[in-house]
C-alpha cells in the first residue's frame, strides 16, 4: 500500500484528500506498530489495528491502559513516538487534527456555555472555508437537531439543558460536519444509569442510520458489550484481544479478558491430563475439574478454570455425579435474577446467577442451605492463568 507524509513535516490537506480518494478501501483507519511515550512512560505499545468502515468499535480497559491515548492519536491530538496512523490508507502522523475527516465527542462535552444550542452545533460549519451560506448552515443545524431528537431546542442556552440533552448537543455538533469517523471519549460517564442505557440505544441507532464509523473509549464493560460490533481489550498500553462481544465473552484469550468482560469464577490448578478437546485440571485437595482449553495447553501447566455464574445450576438434590456440594452464604435479589454466593470446601466461595423463572419454579434458596452446584461439560474454560 502506498503512503506519504512519513516525516513530521506538515501535510498538504489537498494531497491527503486526493490520495485517500485514489486508494479507496473498506479499512477507514489503521494503527501500524504504534507506540506513544511520555518521557519514560510508554502509554501505548505495539498497537496494530485495522478499523473497518461503518463499524462500531470500542476500546475497553481500566484507567491508564492506553485506550484514550490510542483515540487521541487517531484524532490527531497526539503524534506517535513510533509507528504509523493511517486514514484511508494514507499516513497522517503529521496531519493536524482539524484537517482530518474525524470529529470527537469528549467526556465532558466541551460545549460553549455562552452560545445557544444551535450556535454550538453550527460552530464547526462556520469555520469552513469558503464560508457556507447562512441558510445552508441553518438547514444543516435543523437536520442535526432532528437527528438527535432535539427539534425546537435550537434557541436554548446550554445551561438550560439536562446532562442527557447536552450529550445530544455535543453529538450533533460532532456529526454536522459529516466525519468519516466519530470518536467518543467516555461520553456517557456523567449520565445516570437509566439515561446511560437510553443513550446507548440512541447512539447505536444513529450510527446505523448514518453508517459512520464510531470508535468508543470506555471502562464500562456493559457499555462496550451492548453497543459494539468489535471490542479491543487493552492492558498496560497493549492490545490483549480483539473480537466481537460474543467472541470475547465465550472465548476469552486469558484470565484478564474473562475477568474484564463480564463476570466469571476462577479456580486455579494444574493440567493433569488431556483427552481430546478437554483437559483435566488438578486443584488443591485432590479435586479435579474438566474444562475446554481455549488455547493449547500442556500437562503440568499452571492454568485456571473459568465458569460464568449464569452457567452454574443449583439444586437441592439430584445434581449428578459431578455435582459439587456447596452451602449458600448470601442471596442478593436483583429483580430479573438473583445472585448467590456459595461456598465449597475446596474451591472456596464463588458466584451463581439464577434467573427469575428458576426461582419462581423451584423457590428461592436461603443462607445456610446445603445444595448441589453443577455445570455443563463445555461451560468450563481452561485459560492461561497470567
Amino acid at each position: 500500500m502506498h503512503s506519504f507524509g512519513e516525516t513530521q513535516e506538515k501535510m498538504n490537506p489537498e494531497a491527503y484528500d486526493a490520495k485517500a480518494e485514489a486508494l479507496g478501501s473498506s479499512v477507514v483507519a489503521e494503527l501500524r506498530g504504534v507506540c506513544k511515550r511520555f518521557g519514560p512512560v510508554k502509554a501505548a505499545q505495539d498497537l496494530d489495528l485495522k478499523i473497518r468502515e461503518g463499524e462500531f468499535l470500542s476500546f475497553l480497559g481500566p484507567s491508564g491502559c492506553g485506550k484514550t491515548t490510542a483515540l487521541r492519536m487517531l484524532a490527531g491530538f497526539e503524534v506517535p513516538s513510533e509507528g504509523e496512523v493511517l486514514l484511508d490508507g494514507v499516513v497522517v502522523n503529521s496531519l493536524e487534527a482539524y484537517r482530518r475527516p474525524v470529529n470527537m465527542v469528549f467526556q465532558h462535552y466541551a460545549l460553549f456555555p455562552h452560545l445557544t444550542v444551535a450556535q454550538n452545533i453550527a460552530y464547526g460549519l462556520k469555520q469552513r472555508r469558503p464560508r457556507l451560506d447562512k441558510a445552508v448552515i441553518d438547514e444543516k443545524v435543523e437536520n442535526a437537531l432532528d437527528l438527535v431528537r432535539l427539534a425546537g431546542f435550537g434557541p436554548r442556552r446550554i445551561w438550560e439543558m439536562s446532562g442527557g440533552q447536552q450529550q445530544r448537543v455535543a453529538l450533533a455538533r460532532a456529526l454536522i460536519n459529516e466525519p468519516k469517523m466519530l470518536l467518543l471519549d467516555e461520553p456517557l460517564a456523567a449520565l445516570d444509569r437509566k439515561l446511560r442505557k437510553e443513550m446507548q440505544i440512541e447512539l447505536q441507532n444513529i450510527q446505523r442510520r448514518l453508517g459512520i464509523t464510531f470508535i468508543l473509549v470506555t471502562h464500562d464493560q456493559e457499555e462496550a458489550l451492548s453497543m459494539s460490533d468489535r471490542i479491543c481489550i487493552m492492558r498496560d498500553g497493549r492490545i490483549v484481544q480483539i473480537g466481537s462481544p460474543q467472541e470475547l465473552y465465550d472465548r476469552p484469550a486469558n484470565r484478564y479478558v474473562a475477568d474484564f468482560v463480564g463476570t466469571s469464577n476462577f479456580f486455579d490448578g494444574t493440567v493433569a491430563a488431556i483427552a481430546g478437546e478437554m483437559a483435566e485440571v488438578a486443584l488443591p485437595g485432590g479435586l479435579q475439574l474438566s474444562g475446554r482449553p481455549v488455547e493449547a495447553v500442556a500437562q503440568g501447566q499452571g492454568v485456571c478454570i473459568s465458569v460464568r455464574p449464569e452457567q452454574i445450576y443449583l439444586a437441592r438434590d439430584g445434581g449428578g455425579a459431578d455435582a459439587l456440594p456447596v452451602t449458600v452464604q448470601n442471596r442478593i435479589f436483583l429483580g430479573e435474577h438473583t445472585e448467590y454466593v456459595v461456598k465449597h470446601d475446596v474451591l472456596g466461595e464463588f458466584f451463581v446467577l439464577a434467573p427469575r423463572q428458576s426461582e419462581l419454579n423451584d423457590g428461592p434458596f436461603n443462607a445456610g442451605d446445603r445444595l448441589q452446584a453443577s455445570w455443563d461439560a463445555g461451560a468450563a474454560l481452561v485459560l492461561d492463568r497470567s
